[in-house]
């Protein structure tokens, strides 16, 4: 794992067992998935580079559109193979836009926050490796 790589994987670790709130974004208090990426981003790169807007639950399916691969494609570089540190986008449905997201820690682990549950580390198996819609790092720290 590279410094890059583990300096995220570290700033992910700092959010387990924050509450799953709807959302929010503030380590130890609450996060959705959203809010957990973007708390990561503030600590490895700096400041958001755009806010999401008010978002509901069902916002994936009520839209149809691919809104997360497309904040996901403007502001982080794609990937070709999944690494330690890198951001993970997920699909719930084949042919559902991706609208689940989390932080790789390694080739076979993610950091992610559900509904119901609170910011957790767990094995990049089943319905999640099925869901794998797309890979991306972040871009390197913000000059300040």
């Amino acid at each position: 794992m590279t410094p890059r790589q583990a300096e995220i994987v570290a700033a992910a670790r700092g959010w387990l067992g924050t509450p799953y709130r709807h959302q929010a974004s503030l380590k130890g208090v609450g996060c959705d998935c959203l809010g957990l990426l973007r708390g990561v981003w503030r600590e490895v790169v700096g400041p958001e580079p755009e806010a999401p807007g008010a978002y509901t639950p069902d916002w994936a399916e009520a839209g149809g559109r691919e809104a997360l691969l497309g904040a996901a494609t403007r502001h982080l570089r794609p990937l070709a193979a999944l690494e330690p540190g890198a951001v993970v986008l997920f699909r719930w449905r084949d042919g559902s836009p991706a609208k689940h997201c989390g932080v790789a820690t390694s080739r076979e682990s993610v950091i992610h926050a559900h509904d119901g549950a609170c910011v957790v580390e767990v094995a990049l198996a089943g319905w999640l490796r099925r869901g794998l819609a797309a890979v991306f790092a972040f871009p390197e720290r913000s000059a300040p």
